[in-house]
Order: structure tokens, then C-alpha cells, then sequence
């Protein structure tokens, strides 16, 4: 079984659950704010969360925040090890540095001795775009070998100051590139993986870029821990991986609507019915997946697929010629018009769900 270490009250590795993580785009030295937003993505489902450390001042903030902060806490370090240290002083459960801007090896070796005293991992990041040079000149440029090649050359630096508490990440912004190298180092290292697209961008293509880069990797087994990557607002982020999980398969919970294209068969607005039960849901959907509930819904628009759909789902309907055939867990219950299709599913929907919208 791969390796595990715990981040807080949360395992990443050794067969746990995929965990989520998101990082505060907050200046950490101004503590309420973080604070406030640490809350805002524990309470859309984030598991753990990354703050940024980039002096002292913002150590310090960390600590604030530490302190009140429902979840766990992951201090970002970059150029001066010192902040490590005194991050680890106010209470951080995981590091994350790259070893390559840290500096000498005295400075990595006081990070990982530290981290190792306070009993905590450290996440070792490379980057496509700041791979080493010799890296580079070997493979020709940024290639999912070189990529590989240098997590593998980290993970043994650390592993060389006889620090096993290691949590790797590879990120590329290329979706093919990224997924390749990840399979390559995925079966190389028992360490636990976190897994990402970097640098996205913003938007629907951001979006769908990063939904088809981590759950590739999710179908394939490869991810203990994870993070989607969005400009803008985090809790976003949240909420996406969360809906990933659960396309996935991953992990199930909140609520999945099924519902067919439509086609010249369908004679009621399955399209108007269908948008108008998803929006309606949502606030639902997001209740449930906190909870790590799942309910599968069904809304079908003619006799071919609809009743075998509907009879797979929890809660579904089955369309026909202004009606619709209501059906809980495969078994018809009702038969209703079409302008009564919507509250009578939503019935169905608060009756399985004990609670409602």
C-alpha cells in the first residue's frame, strides 16, 4: 500500500479518501480576511488549506489564523527557509517548498529536521516552469520524462536527510504533458501524490482544461490529494473538484442529475424542466456533499431510455406526451401532468433526502 502521512486530522495516502485543497488568495498578514476566507472554503468542502508566507509578518499572521481556523493548515514557503521554521512555530500542519529556492543544503536539512521535531509532512513541488537546467538540456526542454525525472530527484534529496514524511506534486499548465508525467512518476514513487493543472487561467476554459486534466488522472487511480486551480475566487475551486469527485466516481455525494439531450421524440420542455430542477437543486446538491450524502436524479424525455434511467436513479421521471412517470428507487409511483412534474419530483426529493430545499 502507498505511504501515508496525515496533515492534521486529515490522511492523505495509504488508501484514504482523495482529499481537496485550496489555497487563500488573501494577504495572510491581514488575519480576519484569511480567516473569513479559510472558513468560507471549509464550509464549501475544502479539506485543506494553503496560505501564503512570503515574510515574517505573514508567519505571524499564520499563527492568527492557525488558531482559529477549522481546518488544517498548510504554510506556502518560497526563497527563505527561515520562514518555514517560523511558520512550523505557529502551528503549521504541512510545509510546501521546492527545495531548488530554498538555497544550501544546510537550509533544506533546517526545514526537514524541523518539519520532522513537529512531526509534520512537507510537500515537495515541481514545476514545468522551473525545471533545472541540466534537466532541460537533457530532454530538450519541459517533457514529461524531465518532469518525472526531477520529482524523483527531490523526492531523494529529502529522502537522503532520512525525512520520509513527503507529499510530491508535478504541475504542468499542458493537459497531455501533465497527465504523461504523472503516470510516469505515479509508478516510480509510493509516496502520497497531489495532483493539479497549474496556472489554468480563468473561466469555463479554465474549467473544462482542469476537469478533464485531474480526472483523467482520478479514473486512472493516480491522486491522493488535490487541487484545482482557478484564477479568481477559491471557493470555486471547491466546488468544482467536489462535482469532479462525484463525476468521477471518486467520491460520491451531493446530487447527480442525469438527464437526456432530447431528441424529436420528446414531447414535453425537458430542456425548461431540466434547468429549472438543476438550479433548484443546487443549494441541495451542496448541502448533501458536505455531508458526504449522494442522491442520483433522473429527467428523461421519452419512453426509450427514460423509464431504464429513471429506474437507475434514486428519484426520477420518465417523460411522455405531457406527462411524466414519477419513479423511486425503480419502482413507478405516480403518474402527473406536465405542469406537475417539477413539485412532485421535488416531493420525492425531500422525502429521500429527509430535509428541504
Amino acid at each position: 500500500m502507498k505511504k501515508f502521512v496525515k496533515v492534521g486530522n486529515v490522511q492523505i495516502g495509504g488508501g484514504a479518501p482523495v482529499s481537496i485543497q485550496s489555497m487563500c488568495n488573501t494577504d495572510t498578514r491581514d488575519a480576519e480576511k484569511t480567516l473569513a476566507q479559510v472558513e468560507q472554503l471549509a464550509e464549501a468542502g475544502c479539506q485543506i488549506v494553503r496560505l501564503a508566507v512570503p515574510d515574517m509578518e505573514a508567519a505571524k499572521g499564520f499563527g492568527a489564523v492557525k488558531k482559529r481556523a477549522s481546518v488544517p493548515l498548510v504554510a506556502d514557503i518560497h526563497f527563505d527557509h527561515r520562514l518555514a521554521l517560523a511558520a512550523m512555530d505557529e502551528g503549521a500542519d504541512k510545509i510546501r517548498i521546492n527545495p531548488g529556492n530554498i538555497g544550501s543544503e544546510e537550509k533544506v536539512r533546517a526545514v526537514l529536521e524541523k518539519a520532522r521535531s513537529c512531526g509534520i509532512p512537507v510537500r515537495i513541488g515541481v514545476n514545468s516552469g522551473s525545471l533545472e537546467k541540466d534537466i532541460l538540456k537533457k530532454y530538450g526542454g519541459v517533457t514529461p520524462q524531465g518532469l518525472a525525472e526531477s520529482a524523483e530527484n527531490a523526492v531523494k534529496y529529502a529522502e537522503g536527510f532520512g525525512f520520509d514524511d513527503i507529499v510530491v506534486s508535478i504541475k504542468s499548465s499542458d493537459v497531455k504533458l501533465n497527465h504523461e508525467a504523472h503516470k510516469l512518476f505515479a509508478g516510480r514513487c509510493e509516496h502520497p501524490l497531489h495532483i493539479g493543472l497549474t496556472e489554468a487561467g480563468a473561466g469555463r476554459a479554465a474549467e473544462i482544461k482542469s476537469c478533464a486534466a485531474i480526472g483523467a488522472l482520478l479514473l486512472e487511480g493516480i491522486g491522493d490529494t488535490m487541487r484545482i486551480s482557478l484564477t479568481g475566487d477559491p471557493v470555486r475551486e471547491v466546488v468544482l473538484a467536489r462535482q469532479l469527485l462525484a463525476a468521477t466516481g471518486v467520491r460520491r455525494s451531493g446530487i447527480d442529475l442525469v438527464s437526456c439531450p432530447t431528441c424529436g421524440r420528446t414531447r414535453v420542455d425537458l430542456p425548461s424542466i431540466a434547468r429549472r430542477v438543476e438550479e433548484a437543486l443546487q443549494p441541495l446538491s451542496d448541502e448533501l456533499a458536505r455531508e458526504g450524502r449522494f442522491l442520483r436524479v433522473a429527467v428523461m424525455g421519452c419512453e426509450v431510455n427514460g423509464p431504464g434511467e429513471a429506474r437507475n436513479a434514486d428519484v426520477g421521471v420518465a417523460c411522455g406526451k405531457g406527462v411524466g412517470l414519477l419513479i423511486e428507487h425503480g419502482e413507478p409511483v405516480a403518474t402527473v401532468p406536465e405542469d406537475q412534474i417539477i413539485p412532485q419530483l421535488f416531493k420525492l426529493i425531500e422525502k429521500n433526502t429527509g430535509r428541504q430545499r
